[in-house]
């Protein structure tokens, strides 16, 4: 496996990228990208030049899995957005891999911090279905994963939770922040 710079793919690559959205997010988050030309217009959007956008590839050159990352406060903060591994190649590194090139990729173009918003929209953790204004910060304390929610993928890289946007995806369907700081201050 190797990892690639997506804005360097080939046609067939994006494409492959592409299908890797729609499929990714189908069971859990399937209004994110419904079809192919909603997931084809988020990976061309990914790949403009001011943004990060790395694949892994297989030894066929097939993209296994991707990530992007946006710039936000002057690039002091990037957002990974997205990320997703073809269904039968995951838990078996490739998330991380991907993860841990984006934070160098970050670090490289001066960032500092790595935040991830990772929605809830279908009842996967106990932040889902309740009223968070009605005592926030121990439901975020308390917080249980019900379902396989990726949050605790992001915490076992580092990421830690540092808010909740109460009501994001419609009453009860939260947006969970985690954020990691990639580099020290100067």
């Amino acid at each position: 496996m190797r990892i690639i710079s997506l804005q360097h793919g080939t046609k067939e690559q994006i494409e492959q990228a592409a299908r890797l959205l729609v499929g990714g997010f189908r069971e859990n988050w399937p209004k994110a990208w419904p079809d192919l030309p909603t997931a084809l217009a988020e990976v061309e959007e990914c790949l403009s030049p001011e943004r990060i956008c790395r694949a892994v590839l297989d030894e066929q050159g097939r993209v296994l899995g991707w990530i992007g990352a946006i710039p936000q406060y002057k690039g002091r903060v990037w957002e990974l957005h997205p990320v997703v591994v073809d269904g039968s190649h995951r838990r078996r590194g490739i998330g991380t891999m991907l993860v841990r090139d984006l934070e160098e990729q970050v670090r490289r173009r001066g960032g500092l911090t790595l935040y991830a918003a990772s929605d809830d929209e279908n009842g996967m953790t106990s932040l889902a279905g309740v009223d968070l204004y009605d005592r926030l910060f121990d439901r975020l304390q308390n917080i249980q994963n019900l379902k396989g929610h990726p949050y605790e993928f992001y915490q076992k890289l580092g990421f830690q939770i540092i808010g909740v946007i109460p009501d994001a995806n419609g009453f009860g369907k939260p947006d969970i922040l985690l954020a990691k700081r990639v580099a020290l201050g100067q």
